[in-house]
């Protein structure tokens, strides 16, 4: 659609449109990201809302592997200011199907509004997203050329996955963190280190969590060396039958999963401590991806994401304790000890070099 008011009602109207859809394509989000400072909340969220436009492209049944190339192609050129929305808004949604949300298509259908708070930012905001979206965009679909049942090739694999679909998303809150926190830009460097990491984390409790849903549709994100060494063959995973083998390998995925989320904290410290909400942020998204990965661990045999969905009491909680000392880094460290009390470890931390798009 094209909007055709002034540049200002334009951006009132774009606003209100992403505070009315984000609530309905992440409930988590949704909570973490109106802690952010203004003008970075805005930008965050939007950004946000650009991956997910591109994960429904890819997501999409319906569509044709050479549609899915040609489509994201053209939605990175429109996020870099380069092609025509209105055709690629009328060819995308025409070949939505009933398996895309309907929140999701109403995201589709408004691309023009999230892109035209896109374009009011500062250019090193839009160059930091229009990298982070090209790249989700090119690796995304890399890997959903393998996707199925079988799983990807081993852990390294899996790292890899991550990356594109998450890492570079933690690299691109680093370049906003940094342009609009001048404090915080200070410990660049000290963000750079950890930031695919906290990426990664979120991204494989996520993968964890929805293991069985991923599985009906006919895709695994599971390592197949590292499976085999138990005895597993992904492509057989079946969730009423899971014996203490397949319990064993994901508890070692939990394990790494909770390695990352280490590196995640330190890329939380490193924030400055002036930037409390860049900071609650970080601290709450890595707060409930441990509450997750414990719930993982007590329900062994669990078959759906609702299994081991957190409780709000425990959201709650997890917002409360980490805002009582959101400056102290000790504070922080004690809780994530707390939240991560009963998890399995890794004898070595997985190495956290930003990987080559």
């Amino acid at each position: 659609m094209t909007i055709e008011h002034t540049t200002t009602d334009a951006l009132l109207i774009a606003s209100a449109f992403q505070a009315h859809i984000l609530p309905g394509v992440s409930r988590t989000f949704a909570l973490t990201i109106p802690q952010l400072p203004q003008p970075l909340g805005g930008v965050v969220s939007n950004a946000y809302l650009l991956c997910r436009i591109a994960d429904t492209i890819e997501d999409e049944p319906a569509l044709s592997s050479d549609d899915k190339v040609r489509l994201t192609e053209a939605f990175a050129d429109l996020v870099g200011g380069r092609g025509s929305v209105p055709a690629f808004v009328e060819e995308l949604t025409a070949k939505l199907s009933s398996a895309t949300l309907a929140t999701e298509v109403e995201l589709v259908r408004n691309t023009q509004l999230v892109l035209t708070m896109t374009s009011s930012f500062e250019p090193a905001a839009r160059a930091a997203i229009e990298r982070c979206v090209r790249i989700m965009c090119r690796g995304m679909h890399r890997y959903s050329m393998q996707a199925g049942p079988q799983g990807l090739r081993d852990l390294d694999d899996l790292g890899r996955y991550c990356y594109y679909v998450a890492g570079v998303v933690g690299e691109m809150l680093r370049d906003l963190f940094c342009a609009y926190a001048p404090e915080t830009a200070r410990r660049r460097d000290d963000l750079a280190r950890y930031a695919v990491a906290f990426g990664q984390g979120l991204q494989m409790t996520n993968i964890l969590k929805d293991i069985w849903e991923d599985r009906a549709r006919g895709v695994s994100w599971m390592p197949a060396r590292e499976f085999a060494q138990h005895g597993i063959d992904p492509g057989r995973l079946d969730p009423s039958r899971q014996d203490p083998a397949v319990t064993r390998a994901l508890h070692e995925l939990v394990a790494v999963t909770h390695a990352q989320l280490g590196y995640a904290l330190e890329f939380t410290l490193a924030i400055s401590a002036s930037d409390t909400g860049i900071r609650k942020f970080c601290a709450w998204n890595i707060g409930m991806a441990l509450l997750t990965l414990r719930k993982i661990v007590a329900t062994p045999g669990y078959r759906t994401a609702n299994d081991v969905k957190i409780s709000r009491k425990s959201v709650m909680w997890t917002m409360a304790l980490t805002s009582i000392g959101i400056r102290s880094n000790t504070w922080l460290r004690f809780l994530f000890k707390r939240a991560a009390s009963g998890l399995p470890r890794v004898a070595t931390l997985p190495a956290q070099a930003p990987l080559e798009a």
